[in-house]
């Protein structure tokens, strides 16, 4: 049975990865105007991100936008002090929480792999995790090789990005400094469910 509009995953986060280095940039402009449309804004004007060219400056402020927007106050303000290691963390949760495809892969497949040691991850355990969410969500099946390709493609790429997987897809453990872990617990369930680690 077709899914209404709400239950259906969104499928737009090939555009720059992880967004780590433009989530540092951006998150400090949000402090000083509380409002994102002034930050997008901004930072188009004003080409914080230093892109070539204007369309991909447009998408890429707007997909980081999109993304800290889902952070907590705690988050953004923690964002200009932590490590380039749990900014990359931090981003990473931000994705699973914008992209609910991309939660249940984190949750499902890689820290679920991690927790019965099974050591890496595939392109073949992505498939199948696809496979099976395509089941229930009809706009999988509607997604072009080309495009299906690339998002798969673009989510290893984050895994990497985000210090979650090697190039070779082996997993690397996570370990969250105190003040990371606690704001990734404030949420219910916590977003800790989102990383190849052994914190609860």
């Amino acid at each position: 049975m077709p899914r209404g509009t709400e239950d259906r995953y969104a499928l737009s986060f090939t555009t720059g990865g992880l967004l780590a280095r433009e989530a540092a940039v951006l998150a400090p402009i949000y402090a000083e105007l509380s409002d994102w449309t002034g930050v997008r804004d901004a930072a188009v004007k004003e080409n914080l991100l230093q892109t070539r060219t204007h369309s991909t400056l447009v998408r890429r402020v707007r997909e980081t936008v999109n993304r800290l927007s889902v952070l907590s106050d705690c988050e953004l303000e923690l964002l200009a002090d932590l490590t380039a290691s749990e900014r990359g963390y931090l981003m990473w949760a931000a994705a699973c929480r914008r992209y609910e495809l991309i939660g249940e892969f984190a949750e499902e497949v890689l820290r679920e792999r991690f927790l019965t040691l099974a050591g890496a991850i595939s392109y073949g355990d992505y498939d199948s995790f696809y496979r099976a969410k395509a089941m229930w969500h009809d706009e999988l099946d509607a997604v072009t090789d080309l495009s299906y390709k690339k998002l798969r493609q673009v989510l290893f790429k984050m895994t990497v990005e985000a210090g979650l997987l090697t190039s070779k897809g082996v997993i690397e453990p996570v370990f969250f400094s105190a003040r990371l872990a606690d704001c990734l617990t404030e949420r219910a369930p916590s977003d800790i469910r989102f990383f190849p680690t052994r914190t609860v």
